[in-house]
């Protein structure tokens, strides 16, 4: 069965099942779902309505959500969530550089597995190390998530790392952002759904992001070549958030079943939707005969290590001055994803 068969059926099934339960119940609370990239992305198509369905389903239909897009920009969906103007939302920590630090634990690069590995691994690491830091002050946080292994999408074709120093690159924030700095390319920091127009307008020469880009994004018409190492560049760190006084407004009872529905639960949910965009992402590859995946080689290899350490020691070095048990944490979400 082909992998775009599967998505629809999958998208299709979740969206009947939202749609089922809200015609079964008269929801207490609706949750307002403050989302962005294009609907048709994983997180939007396959992790909301799924993640609606969980709650009216753990609440007999007295807790639902609503998706709305366009109430802010990425970068500011923090402080919407926080300030009440919108109810949940999903943030990827780079856009706010600054405020958050062990996140960029679970972006080192080098971490060997699945997004969903990841995710869980992130979550048990938040729980184990991380919590009482409370770096998400003024909301609530209900999953953490990372996306697959960050890649590079070029609009022309890179065959060797030395080739993308001088070149600029549209980069996310956190770790990429180191990363793209000591391979010797310039950063533009636009926020995801900004990508296509960047490269397409050639403001860019290329970008890092995960293989998923490739087909939500439509890389594969202005990126069309891909370079990766193994383990990645570096990898995403996104957090589900919940505004605190609506969470207030949910019972105890209700409140007791949203929380299995919620923490590592929901973070495995994300890491699950993040690898199944990634195989369609590498099938937008296959599908375009004019879009090449490049692996790196030996030599390469051993290069971007060499490149790698500083990066890590540095990050690990700064969560440590900051408090958390980095190198400890660093080594448990390793552990954890090998047994996952």
């Amino acid at each position: 069965m082909r992998l775009t068969h599967k998505f629809t059926q999958l998208t299709a099934g979740l969206a009947m099942a939202a749609c089922t339960s809200f015609a079964a119940y008269a929801a207490d609370v609706t949750i307002t779902i403050a989302s962005w990239a294009p609907p048709s992305h994983g997180i939007n198509a396959m992790l909301w309505p799924q993640l609606i369905a969980e709650m009216e389903a753990a609440t007999d239909g007295r807790v639902t959500g609503e998706v709305k897009y366009g109430l802010a920009p990425p970068p500011a969906l923090l402080d919407v969530v926080a300030d009440g103007a919108a109810d949940m939302t999903w943030i990827f920590h780079g856009y706010t550089p600054g405020r958050f630090v062990s996140t960029k634990i679970i972006e080192l690069p080098g971490y060997e597995g699945s997004a969903e590995a990841a995710s869980v691994a992130y979550w048990r690491a938040y729980e184990k190390f991380f919590a009482a830091a409370n770096e998400h002050k003024g909301v609530k946080l209900v999953g953490l998530m990372t996306h697959g292994v960050g890649v590079l999408h070029n609009s022309t074709k890179i065959s060797s790392l030395d080739q993308i120093s001088g070149l600029k690159l549209r980069i996310g924030g956190g770790v990429a952002g180191d990363v793209g700095k000591a391979l010797g390319a310039s950063g533009i920091n636009v926020p995801a759904p900004k990508v296509y127009e960047t490269l397409s307008s050639h403001a860019a020469d290329g970008v890092m992001m995960p293989m998923e880009g490739k087909a939500s994004f439509k890389l594969y018409e202005v990126a069309k070549h891909t370079y990766r190492v193994p383990g990645g560049f570096y990898r995403g760190s996104f957090a589900v958030i919940m505004n605190e006084d609506k969470w207030a407004e949910i019972s105890a009872a209700d409140q007791a079943a949203l929380d299995k529905v919620f923490g590592e639960h929901l973070s495995m949910m994300g890491g699950k939707v993040w690898d199944a965009i990634d195989v369609a992402g590498m099938k937008a590859i296959t599908d375009n005969a004019d879009n090449t995946l490049t692996e790196a080689s030996a030599e390469d290899v051993a290069k971007w290590q060499e490149i790698a350490a500083p990066i890590i020691a540095s990050n690990l070095a700064a969560a440590n001055a900051a408090g958390f048990d980095a190198d400890a944490a660093r080594a448990f979400i390793m552990d954890q994803m090998k047994n996952y």
